[in-house]
């Protein structure tokens, strides 16, 4: 099957485990995907994730994160799309929620937080935001 939007993709998974209150969800395995789950998982918005090989591909199985029975993802949205990349500069890096929530970037020193690539001061493509 022909996929636009890896990323996009992976970010429906994840919404629609944790509207089915499931522990985990598997999405294919990509570097990107890598990255953006490292950063997910270093602001504590997913337990963690593993890949495993199944039929010959490999695909990251991602434990989902729950709070009092409750997603710790509220909201998890896809901003640069495949038809409309949205690029931002140091200066006007969105805050999500007033910093509550986090923006997600890829930058020229690698996928990071908002906050991250405002301390390193860079800009980039910003992929998607979490709350």
């Amino acid at each position: 099957m022909l996929m636009n939007d890896p990323l996009g993709d992976m970010l429906t998974r994840i919404r629609n485990a944790q509207l089915r209150k499931r522990p985990m969800v598997s999405t294919p395995a990509s570097s990107m995907r890598a990255r953006v789950l490292d950063v997910l998982q270093s602001e504590g918005y997913i337990r963690g994730y593993s890949e495993v090989e199944f039929n010959g591909k490999a695909e990251f199985q991602i434990e989902l994160k729950y709070f009092d029975g409750q997603p710790v993802i509220k909201e998890i949205q896809r901003v640069s799309k495949p038809g409309r990349r949205v690029y931002s500069s140091v200066r006007s890096i969105p805050r999500v929620m007033d910093g509550l929530g986090v923006s997600i970037l890829s930058t020229p020193k690698g996928v990071m937080s908002d906050h991250e690539a405002r301390t390193q001061n860079v800009g980039g493509e910003v992929l998607c935001r979490v709350f």
